[in-house]
């Protein structure tokens, strides 16, 4: 009986010191357990989240990028057509004087021409009557006649 009641002892002993753990050790170390896996899932959460949101970001980064890029390029593209423009309409407006200049020179040129030609006709009927007046003064001579010619042909 002494091993049997050793073993009763042994047993009611194992089942108190059970009973004890289950009742005041296990709740804490279950419950800081808990707390230790719930902190670890929610850094593994939140390290997911950081990823996700990063992705996220860079993804939306590399679109406004791409977007002020394209724009940059619109403008610049924009601000070429518009220098060409510039540059057109200056020549434009440069052969436009141009031909106006030469248009005025011209008119100028044909006003003094005419001018000219005008003022050589007074001169040539002047000369013409001049002559006229001389061959009549001198008496009717062909040698005369020929030197008061080559005289007017000298003059005009």
């Amino acid at each position: 009986m002494n091993l049997n009641a050793t073993l009763f002892a042994q047993f009611v002993v194992f089942f108190i010191l059970a009973l004890f753990t289950m009742k005041f050790i296990w709740p804490p170390l279950i419950k800081a357990l808990d707390e230790r896996a719930k902190k670890i899932a929610d850094g593994l959460a939140a390290a997911d989240r950081g990823k996700a949101d990063l992705a996220a970001a860079e993804k939306r980064a590399s679109a406004e990028l791409a977007t002020a890029r394209d724009e940059g390029q619109k403008r610049i593209g924009e601000a070429e057509k518009r220098g060409q423009q510039i540059v057109d309409e200056a020549k434009k407006t440069a052969a436009e004087e141009a031909a106006r200049i030469i248009a005025n020179a011209k008119a100028e040129a044909e006003q003094q021409m005419t001018k000219a030609r005008e003022a050589l006709r007074g001169d040539v009927a002047t000369l013409a009557v001049k002559g006229a007046e001389q061959i009549l003064k001198r008496e009717v001579n062909s040698a005369a006649h020929a030197d008061l010619l080559n005289q007017l042909k000298t003059e005009l």
